[in-house]
């Protein structure tokens, strides 16, 4: 990999042992290549359903609550049993970590409405439970990513309002990112940057976005992006530090002018950004990205030391 090849956040090295992991399917363990959902399913059909991600260190889900309850809110949103109790679903997740003998890990979990009796939109056609699908992965972020950054480019691919399609919900329809992440892509960017409906900054199409401004950390209002974990748990570092932080609408004109910018999400926690739109901001990370990398992990290393699994 050359030094100027694009780095998404989600960019990782390839491991071996992820050919022979097993995956949870509907609370059965599977090989990986046995690992299948029917042409049915909700989530195949429809992209009905909702999902995390999660990071495993030390042996223990980090910030396993947040997720679990927001991923109960999604589904309560769209009106969706997910027909597992919260302490049976943390048990599967952990029997699937148990069953790879992992550490430390990835995991996607994915949940869609079940499956339909033939393929049309109506929730009522479903004849079957939620699908509940667990894939933990051996991957972490590569250490360049954290340390030089990323590239991004502001897409015409807007998030839109929320009696449309909610931002909010972390849904499986994410056409819209996608389109996002191909343009951003197609003009050499590692990951695009999103406008709301009026033109302020909103989000990138897999993370949360941040500028750093005169000692100020800024994010949007959070009006149009999801409720981030790793957003929040960053928002409450800085309070808890001493460092300024806004939730609060800004524009291009303030981004390209600030000292340093970076993004958020659970797969690289916290990532610095160089260049937006062909403007360089800084040539890796900044000391307000380094110190709040530094929190940050401080926070999941304490978060998992005092977390119990089943």
């Amino acid at each position: 990999m050359t030094q100027d090849a694009a780095l998404g956040t989600h960019s990782h090295a390839a491991d071996p042992r992820n050919e022979t992991i097993l995956i949870s399917v509907n609370g059965v363990l599977k090989p990986r290549a046995e690992a299948m959902v029917s042409v049915f399913d909700s989530g195949f059909m429809l992209g009905d359903g909702v999902w995390e991600g999660l990071r495993v260190h030390a042996g223990r889900i980090a910030f396993l609550d947040q997720h679990l309850d927001r991923l109960w809110e999604g589904a309560k949103a769209i009106f969706m049993d997910l027909g597992v109790k919260r302490g049976e679903l943390e048990q599967r997740l952990y029997d699937v970590i148990d069953a790879n003998r992992m550490d430390a890990c990835h995991i996607r979990l994915m949940v869609t409405r079940g499956l339909r009796s033939t393929p049309y939109q109506d929730p009522r056609v479903v004849v079957s439970p939620a699908t509940i699908v667990i894939i933990a992965e051996h991957k972490d972020p590569l250490p360049v990513t954290t340390e030089r950054g990323i590239t991004l480019f502001t897409v015409h691919v807007r998030r839109g309002y929320p009696d449309v399609q909610d931002p909010k919900l972390n849904s499986h329809s994410k056409l819209n990112c996608i389109t996002a992440c191909i343009q951003a892509t197609q003009a050499g960017a590692d990951e695009g940057l999103m406008l709301d409906p009026h033109g302020f900054v909103a989000t990138c199409n897999s993370t949360h976005f941040f500028i750093v401004r005169k000692g100020e950390v800024w994010t949007s209002s959070g009006d149009y992006c999801l409720d981030g974990i790793t957003r929040r748990n960053v928002v409450n570092l800085c309070k808890a530090n001493g460092i300024p932080v806004f939730e609060r609408n800004f524009s291009l004109t303030d981004v390209y002018g600030a000292d340093e910018a970076f993004v958020t999400g659970t797969f690289a926690g916290v990532v610095p950004v160089r260049t937006i739109d062909g403007r360089m901001l800084t040539k890796g990370r900044g000391p307000m990205v380094e110190r709040l990398q530094g929190l940050y992990r401080a926070h999941i290393l304490a978060d998992t030391a005092a977390r119990s699994r089943p």
